[in-house]
């Protein structure tokens, strides 16, 4: 279950040399490497457009919208802008969680989670903001709660959702999240994943269909079954959901993989499950939430994910960022969490910028 906690911006860690008698050569490698953690708080968001970086986040009741030519930067940059804000009353006037920025058919798109009551949080669901211009640091329309229930025709009894993304595959859009299968008076209820047809980036027009549900050993974790956190990843042809499993408060969070070897989407029997593929390790606890984004040359794969700082139950967290690459079979590669300050390579093409 998620938390709002903010992005608050962290010195970055990157290596100098102030030395007078360096060495050029040495100094220009130097400025070359960063470490994790990169900035506080969870659920990163990163795009990328026309040869920038986006970021999205949401901060004291509203959307903010980052944008940096370097990767490594996005997260923190201060050419950033507020682009919504809550409403004081209604369903979406609190609890505002992991804001996603998305460019679709020409136009930029914010999908986000909020409520109108919590803790506990149980009236979650799913909104999108539409821009009125071409520009993501423009001012958005509010387009309303999108409807994720299983009366299309009536559009009555909205069930709980979060997380939403959209899937965009061979001329069809597809709206894909984490809910209940029924609305509950708790918290404390197990999530699985849905999908279900677009007629547009603001109109669900097909009933809801579930596609994963935690059974396996590791998202069912120790309190509480929970599948969230989905994301598109592609590689060519190929098209995976990465999404998170078991408890985002516990170390035990990890990334789980639905990769589509079907031919509808909308056929949970088209989705093949693997996992985990990512999972914490050494100094690393609960990895989980993650985005994707290429080198400014193009020639690497970067994911960004958020991480808990220490074992303890919560929702204190930082983003990492590191390069992965693709298994023979096509599928992601994402190795092993590199350790919070080991020194790693920035993405191709950063340096050259410098």
């Amino acid at each position: 279950m998620k938390t709002l906690f903010l992005f608050a911006i962290l010195s970055f860690s990157f290596v100098g040399c102030n030395s007078q008698t360096a060495d050029p050569q040495e100094e220009e490698d130097l400025v070359c490497i960063f470490k994790n953690p990169v900035v506080q708080g969870a659920d990163p968001w990163i795009v990328q457009n026309d040869g920038m970086y986006y970021a999205s986040e949401s901060a004291n009741g509203g959307i903010q919208i980052f944008r940096s030519e370097q990767l490594t930067e996005v997260l923190k940059s201060g050419n950033h802008a507020e682009v919504w804000r809550q409403p004081a009353t209604g369903w979406n006037s609190q609890n505002l969680w992991a804001p996603e920025l998305h460019y679709i058919e020409g136009e930029w798109f914010v999908y986000y989670t909020a409520g109108a009551s919590g803790p506990p949080f149980i009236s979650q669901r799913s909104g999108v903001l539409r821009a009125r211009t071409d520009d993501p640091h423009g001012d958005y329309e509010e387009m309303g709660m999108l409807y994720t229930g299983d009366n299309i025709e009536t559009r009555e009894d909205e069930k709980w959702a979060i997380d939403l993304t959209v899937l965009e595959h061979e001329g069809n859009l597809y709206a894909i999240w984490s809910g209940w299968e029924e609305n509950a008076d708790t918290d404390r209820t197990p999530q699985h994943l849905y999908i279900a047809e677009m007629e547009n980036p603001w109109t669900i027009s097909s009933n809801r269909v579930q596609i994963s549900s935690p059974e396996e050993d590791w998202e069912t974790g120790t309190e509480l079954a929970i599948n969230e956190g989905p994301e598109i990843l592609k590689n060519g042809d190929q098209v995976f959901v990465i999404y998170s499993a078991s408890e985002s408060w516990l170390p035990a969070y990890n990334l789980g993989q639905l990769e589509l070897v079907g031919d509808n989407p909308m056929d949970p029997g088209s989705w093949e499950k693997s996992g985990p593929v990512f999972q914490g390790s050494g100094e690393v606890y609960g990895v989980g939430h993650a985005s994707y984004a290429r080198s400014p040359d193009g020639t690497e794969n970067w994911i960004a994910y958020h991480t808990k700082v220490d074992e303890e139950p919560g929702w204190d967290r930082v983003v990492h960022l590191q390069p992965f690459t693709w298994n023979q079979d096509g599928s992601p590669n994402f190795g092993s969490p590199v350790q919070p300050g080991k020194e790693i390579e920035r993405p191709s093409g950063e340096c050259e910028e410098e």
